[in-house]
């Protein structure tokens, strides 16, 4: 067993208490002291110094689209419906190689941004393209991430009044039966499991009423859960009070998609009846700010959904709406954006911290097991080095994190394991991967040209 003592580090446990100079002991895949003052001893142990960093618990990351990254800065001045409508005959080109490729790069980029679980929610697959749900898993097992895949679909074509082409879309039965065989072939609901699936139809305007009631269906008699995007634009909005005569929550609510195994990417145009009825009913929400800001959505209403009793968790979007692909920045925006809305009461450094942590446990349901540094939790965790000159006179060391420029991380633990190391990726080479990014970009763009 792979024993693990960091000790002389500022330990930001998010469940409660903080020690200046605390220590962590991880035994294997689980943490088995956290505490003040040095660590105990322990034979074989491997000991980290970690004075003059900051330990929090590792990130979890709950919305993102992976194969994206391959397919960055197009249409970079557009709205959410002119940006799908110009990347959608470039993603109908993605197949396993791209997938792979694309999804490895994310991967490692959140792993350096102090992620340790991931979701992806994917939801284009070309009929030629092979099986790119294995290819993303294997990705996760690569960069050696946490993962909570989202078997996503589409079955609302512009012919029939949606806004994907009918070529990336599929019928309904065909998505059900895959849904189904994913679950049977991936889902591992054991504790410390690496790989849970979630089903996700895409959105309100790419899938039919049906498929969504059924997915719902299925989900709830397989036990996993359910996450789709909603109210992100107003555009959206308005689609669904000209096609349905309602709000987008109204609309899925009528569906069944809503309550405790049920988390909404986005939702940024929620009316007041809205924020009250997530908060009421448990729903999580991924926020994703940096994403809504680069399309001009808006801004959620953050501060009242928590206030209210929704489940509040970040998420970095697609690459292809996000560059950057940072979850430790979106920790910063959502307290900047917050603020900008509400002042400099509406929102903590430290609640900022938990929606990456706690409150991102607690939408994938695992709240029980990551999150938080606390004994018998598993060892997720990120080890972040704040004393050089961009952070070593910030006062305090979680405002240095959230606040300050991304610090270097020193150390990502996954499941006891260590991916990051002196802010290098160990487990992929990354310069490998940023070749064959090109490559497959490239390689994108000239199939949509034809």
């Amino acid at each position: 067993m792979t024993i693990t003592v960091i000790e002389g580090a500022h330990v930001v446990t998010v469940s409660g208490a903080e020690h200046v100079g605390g220590h962590v002991v991880v035994e294997g895949n689980r943490i088995t002291a956290v505490g003040a003052g040095p660590a105990p001893r322990v034979e074989g142990a491997t000991v980290v110094d970690g004075r003059g960093c900051l330990l929090t618990p590792g990130f979890v990351n709950t919305h993102n689209h992976l194969y994206q990254w391959v397919t960055r800065g197009l249409a970079v001045d557009a709205t959410l419906f002119e940006w799908l409508t110009t990347l959608y005959p470039v993603w109908a080109g993605i197949d396993e190689h791209a997938v792979h490729v694309s999804a490895s790069a994310a991967l490692a980029q959140l792993a350096l941004t102090g992620c340790t679980t991931s979701t992806d929610h994917h939801y284009v697959f070309p009929r030629e393209g092979g099986d790119v749900l294995a290819a993303e898993i294997s990705a996760a097992q690569d960069v050696g991430l946490r993962f909570h895949p989202c078997r996503g679909s589409m079955d609302l074509g512009r012919s029939d009044g949606g806004l994907p082409p009918d070529d990336v879309v599929e019928d309904r039965d065909t998505v059900l039966a895959a849904s189904e065989a994913a679950i049977d072939r991936w889902h591992d609901p054991s504790p410390e499991s690496m790989v849970r699936v979630a089903l996700a139809p895409c959105s309100p305007f790419s899938v039919t009423g049906e498929l969504m009631r059924e997915s719902a269906e299925l989900a709830r008699r397989r036990g996993v859960l359910l996450h789709t995007h909603l109210a992100e634009t107003v555009d959206e909005v308005d689609f669904c009070r000209e096609r349905f005569g309602c709000s987008p929550l109204e609309y899925v609510e009528q569906l069944g998609w809503i309550g405790a195994d049920v988390w909404f990417a986005h939702t940024v145009h929620l009316d007041d009846d809205g924020v009250k009825k997530i908060g009421a009913t448990a729903t999580g929400v991924a926020h994703c700010p940096s994403s809504n800001a680069r399309l001009g959505a808006g801004i959620a209403p953050v501060r009242s959904l928590r206030d209210a009793g929704a489940r509040v968790a970040l998420g970095v979007d697609g690459a292809a709406s996000n560059e950057a692909g940072s979850l430790l920045e979106e920790v910063r925006h959502a307290l900047l954006f917050a603020r900008a809305v509400g002042g400099p009461q509406a929102f903590s450094v430290r609640e900022a911290l938990e929606l990456a942590t706690l409150g991102g446990a607690a939408v994938v349901g695992r709240s029980d097991e990551i999150g938080s540094l606390e004994v018998g939790k598993l060892a997720d965790l990120a080890l972040w080095r704040i004393d050089g000159l961009a952070h070593a006179d910030v006062d305090d060391p979680v405002a240095a994190l959230v606040l300050g420029t991304p610090p270097p991380l020193e150390l990502l633990l996954v499941n006891g394991r260590r991916v990051v190391e002196r802010d290098r990726v160990r487990t992929v080479d990354v310069d490998t991967l940023a070749r064959e990014c090109v490559a497959v970009h490239r390689t994108l763009l000239e199939k949509a040209r034809r």
